[in-house]
């Protein structure tokens, strides 16, 4: 994948361009469109995905997956386009893909695709077809659920007929793909299109425009479509779709024609024309680039400034949450953890805050995120999540509310917003507290050694949070090490702010409690044997010593808890038994437990989740970490973040991955896009450049 950037010399846009290296061919090899997918959200949490080649491989793909309110939650609205050309001779040609149960796929763009880039991470191919070439485009309306699919003839003998089928299977977008409709759908012909109904879920508006067409209702067809992902991960693999009829029209050079889908009322839908619409999206996302300064000239950084955006949201299935900081003059925003599947998550979020927001010059959406969460505390703990369609969060986690501590810091120390801290003071005051009585899940301070300890029966409470039905594979119940030093960099802080803000005398407490809160951990997590930390210290099996990178935070964070003598020994385990060209191992090869590879079915992916599997976030820290020990060798630090700009034209093009295989070629794995791994990587490469924060 080449990227370039360039600045107009008579617009102020910027243009990022991501091509695909592909050459058109008869013999071209079809996995490769399908192992590549591409992605537009639309900062409600709402999305179109799919990939390349146009075949749909799981249940999340789709043209249009609809943020709705609470209960619904994300939907997908428009599952499928079925896409035909007829030229001047009568033939017909089809784009895109089928994939048919027992392995048959045939691939119609393999031979048709000239080109696929991203423009200003907005997805664009180029076909051609015949004589002809076309150019197609799609991009989601910035807060709205309304998608467009824009076909253009660059070039060509004369006139193209274009054909467009669309197809639907109203369902949330986490359900089977088997999933049965109870009732039937209600078709309604209205201005140039169609209204497309189903009980109890918002009505999808579909409408051609730009040029004249003609809308066929053709009493309906169905289609059975096989989803290859899903078949492998070993979920329901068969399911129907639905297209009322289609939309024809005739294209000459340089015309243009867009489907418009959407959940939105008629007169928001037709309120601006495509090309307005498409020059606003390009307009916004060049502020994004604007305002974060260390991006311009750099084409890495402003790919993972685009790839950014796609994860800060404002929540739309809550409704309440947008009234009650409307009710006080603020705004709500949070950030999707992952595409496709992860809702909005407390821990992701804060670890994500500072990549994502302090570091592209979003400083004011950071204040919304970390005063809309301060709105969920409960007992001392923000929401480890916030499921789909839900109002309310889940609060079984034990470290997603000190890196709350961590995020306002961060933010405070680039803002220098001394409102909001004086606002969430008195809130972190009160969960260190509760985290001192014992809160929710066994979370409390052992009264013997200052330390944290957690843990309950069937949770999973820590970052390292796989569970198969009854079996939390990695429980580290006990005295986490991460937790701990979490715990102390977060007495440090408030020892801060409590004496800047409020009483000096009264921040002398948290002082001694850190104070003893190190020492205990200096006793306890160094494992002599071995040159590093434990991993758990009094857990269920007493201190387990696996080689983990969780012991890294004990020198990263800014008030590392770690003895300084220590960290050059840790730092040399970390990398020379973790380190990989995507991030850090969760385990280190030879231990117990340790999974080269992360495949399979449900059970046999959760077991190697962390037991293994390569984590890109956690090379945020890995370069936090060696920047204290090495300051001076800003290059080998470039270099942990070297594999990154080649990953960005695989899997999910623009965006990295959530994990990756143990072991060579560390094939990425999970989420094809994750918050912590884009806003780290460009935390981390922001920090190594050289490049002033915006």
């Amino acid at each position: 994948m080449s990227s370039t950037l360039s600045l107009s010399e008579t617009t102020p846009t910027l243009e990022v361009l991501n091509r695909m290296p592909w050459e058109r061919s008869t013999t071209a090899d079809p996995e490769l469109l399908l192992s590549r997918e591409w992605l537009v959200t639309n900062g409600l949490g709402g999305y179109a995905s799919g990939l390349i080649s146009g075949v749909c491989t799981r249940r999340y793909h789709g043209v249009l997956i609809a943020a709705l309110a609470a209960p619904l939650g994300r939907t997908v609205m428009l599952n499928h386009l079925a896409e035909e050309f007829r030229l001047p001779d009568g033939r017909m040609i089809s784009l895109g893909a089928d994939e048919r149960p027992g392995g048959t796929l045939v691939v119609h763009s393999t031979a048709l695709l000239d080109e696929f880039r991203l423009e200003m991470g907005l997805p664009v191919w180029q076909y051609a077809i015949g004589d002809f070439l076309v150019e197609k485009r799609i991009w989601l309306m910035h807060r709205q659920n309304t998608v467009h699919v824009r076909y253009r003839l660059l070039s060509g003998p004369g006139r193209l007929r274009v054909r467009i089928r669309p197809s639907v299977h109203f369902r949330a977008h986490e359900a089977a793909v088997s999933a049965h409709w109870e009732h039937p759908f209600t078709v309604t012909s209205v201005r140039e299109g169609f209204e497309l109904s189903y009980p109890q879920i918002p009505p999808l508006r579909v409408v051609f425009r730009d040029k004249a067409s003609a809308l066929v209702l053709d009493g309906g067809q169905w289609r059975q479509l096989f989803y290859r992902m899903e078949h492998r991960r070993g979920y329901d693999a068969e399911g129907a779709v639905w297209s009322p009829g289609y939309f024809r029209t005739d294209l000459n050079v340089a015309d243009e024609a867009t489907l418009v889908a959407s959940t939105e009322p008629w007169d928001t839908v037709l309120a601006i024309g495509p090309q307005e619409a498409l020059a606003a999206e390009n307009e916004r996302r060049s502020r994004l680039l604007a305002q974060a300064k260390h991006a311009a000239g750099d084409a890495l950084a402003a790919e993972l400034v685009l790839a950014a955006d796609q994860f800060v949201i404002t929540p739309a299935t809550r409704v309440a949450d947008a009234a009650r900081s409307h009710a006080a003059g603020d705004e709500v925003r949070s950030v999707i953890a992952g595409y496709h599947w992860f809702t909005d998550w407390g821990r992701d979020t804060m670890i994500s805050l500072e990549g994502l927001t302090l570091d592209t010059g979003r400083h004011a959406e950071a204040g919304y995120i970390l005063r809309s969460f301060a709105h969920h505390m409960r007992d001392g703990l923000i929401p480890n999540l916030f499921a789909e369609g839900e109002r309310e969060g889940l609060y079984h986690t034990a470290d997603a509310t000190l890196w709350y501590f961590h995020a306002l810091d961060r933010y405070v120390q680039v803002t220098q917003d001394r409102m909001t801290l004086k606002l969430l003071l008195p809130v972190l005051q009160q969960s260190i507290e509760h985290h001192i009585r014992g809160t929710r899940f066994g979370i409390h301070m052992d009264d013997r050694d200052g330390l944290l300890a957690q843990g309950q029966p069937g949770y999973q409470l820590t970052w390292m949070d796989a569970k198969v039905g009854d079996w939390v594979v990695t429980p580290r119940r006990g005295k986490a090490v991460e937790i701990n030093a979490l715990w102390y960099n977060a007495l440090r802080l408030v020892e801060r702010w409590t004496g800047e803000e409020q009483d000096s005398l009264a921040a002398v407490r948290y002082a001694e409690l850190a104070g003893r809160v190190r020492r205990a951990f200096n006793e306890r997590f160094w494992y002599e044997h071995g040159g590093h930390l434990y991993d758990v210290v009094d857990g269920e099996a007493g201190d387990d010593p696996a080689m983990r990178p969780n012991q890294v935070f004990a020198i990263s964070l800014p008030h590392a808890v770690l003895d300084p003598g220590r960290w050059r020994s840790v730092l040399d385990q970390v990398v020379d038994r973790l380190l990989t060209p995507m991030g850090l191992r969760s385990l280190a090869p030879g231990q117990p437990g340790y999974q080269p590879r992360y495949d399979g079915d449900l059970r046999a992916r959760d077991a190697a989740y962390h037991q293994g599997t390569v984590w890109a976030w956690l090379v945020g820290p890995l370069v936090d970490a060696w920047l204290k020990v090495h300051p001076d060798d800003l290059a080998a630090a470039r270099g942990f973040l070297s594999g990154f700009r080649g990953h960005l034209g695989e899997a999910c093009i623009g965006s990295i991955s959530e994990i990756f295989d143990a072991e060579a070629p560390y094939a990425p794995r999970g989420c094809v896009a994750q918050a912590w791994s884009v806003a780290e990587v460009l935390r981390a490469w922001q920090k190594v450049s050289g490049a002033s924060r915006a």
